[in-house]
């Protein structure tokens, strides 16, 4: 059997000292030692063979961190492991308090195209495999041709065109070799339910932020904008997993969703769900009121809809274990999972033709405060998000 782990972690603004990335935001020197240390640590705790990172400016302070976090783990190793020559070496308790260093794993780095100078920077995101990649890492960002989404008014006719020409954030793929098999992985920022308004060309700020003229009308169209991005982002990443899946390949799909498991664009990413039974639905083409799918056709759609669903890792993790509370986000009081993995069905435990299935789901959130909490303002150098890691196991080698 071979045994490997993948985390999702939005490191939340991960850039160097004194650089002004949002107006006015930036880190003194002391609050990115800080920063950097905090992150250090985590991923020593993780210890995870791949790594989807989330809000990267820069790949250097990235490879800082990670290096840190490597020091640390060795020195733990020195002692903490018992050398060889004692006869208690070989236990497995040991095999699990021993970090692995990441010396000389692979690191795929994608930046923002739509990066900017000082307090309009835009963050990319990052993997890293302590099992290497195949091929080079693929980026999606820039749509060519863009993606033009086509409204009909109800009763027909052209009601008009949303176009989409770049994500607000990269999409980022990589090839990881996994135990003989190769699995696809997508780390994906979709964009934040933060209201997205029009600055007024040589105005400093859109009219829409100035809270005390506050705009309603403005703000809900500022969340609409926002929702239609996230929601057509979810297409594009749809339509890449759809055709890795159409390839045969293993997937899986981490990061930052900015929305929880039932709405509507994490519902385009993981794919319908087939209806119980097909053979109580009237037929397309029907013609009599009781023309209905046969048993067969009802096969038929169910295996095709279900051999390009993805399912929820903490979902699976949740019904196996009868515990009902993961969340990796807080704001405002409200306690949500934002952060997902998801995986095709080659890793879920009820397909017959699995090539692995997951043991056990980590959440690492106990840093999350809603912001009433006493230690909030010290809490907000860390991350705002809680990171997810799956306990994966392959069935054997491929054939």
């Amino acid at each position: 059997m071979t045994r490997f782990t993948v985390a999702s972690f939005n490191v939340k603004n991960l850039i160097g000292p004194d650089q002004e990335y949002y107006r006015v935001e930036k880190y003194t020197p002391e609050e990115y030692a800080w920063k950097a240390d905090w992150l250090a640590d985590q991923i020593l705790t993780m210890d995870a063979d791949i790594v989807a990172f989330q809000e990267i400016f820069e790949e250097d302070t990235l490879r800082s961190v990670i290096a840190e976090a490597d020091a640390r783990g060795i020195a733990a190793n020195d002692a903490n492991l018992p050398d060889s020559a004692k006869r208690y070496a070989r236990k497995a308790i040991f095999r699990k308090l021993a970090y692995t260093p990441y010396a000389d794993a692979a690191l795929a780095f994608a930046p923002n195209l739509s990066d900017s100078g000082p307090g309009e920077r835009r963050p990319g995101l990052a993997v890293l495999s302590r099992l290497g990649m195949v091929g080079a890492p693929e980026i999606i960002q820039e749509l060519l041709p863009p993606l033009e989404i086509e409204f009909h008014q109800l009763g027909g006719g052209d009601a008009g065109t949303y176009t989409l020409r770049r994500v607000s954030r990269p999409i980022l793929k990589v090839r990881v070799p996994v135990g003989g098999h190769v699995i696809t992985i997508f780390n994906c920022h979709l964009k934040s339910k933060l209201g997205e308004f029009i600055r007024p060309h040589g105005a400093r700020f859109s009219p829409e932020v100035d809270l005390l003229n506050y705009d309603a009308v403005g703000r809900s169209l500022g969340a609409l904008r926002s929702g239609m991005r996230r929601t057509a982002e979810a297409f594009v990443l749809r339509r890449a997993i759809l055709a890795e899946l159409k390839q045969g390949h293993p997937v899986m799909v981490m990061g930052d969703f900015n929305d929880g498991e039932h709405a509507v664009s994490s519902e385009i990413i993981t794919g319908e769900r087939p209806f119980k039974n097909y053979a109580w639905m009237r037929r397309h083409d029907a013609e009599q009121a009781n023309d209905r799918y046969t048993e067969e056709e009802n096969e038929a759609i169910t295996e095709d809809v279900e051999a390009v669903r993805l399912h929820s890792a903490e979902k699976l993790f949740v019904r196996r274990s009868l515990r009902d509370m993961v969340y990796t986000a807080s704001y405002g009081g409200v306690f949500e999972s934002i952060d997902q993995i998801y995986f095709s069905r080659h890793f879920h435990p009820e397909y017959e033709k699995r090539i692995g299935e997951m043991e056990y789901f980590s959440a690492f959130n106990d840093h999350l405060t809603d912001g009433s909490h006493p230690e909030a303002p010290y809490n907000k150098l860390a991350s705002d998000h809680g990171q997810i890691m799956a306990h994966m196991r392959l069935r054997g080698a491929a054939g």
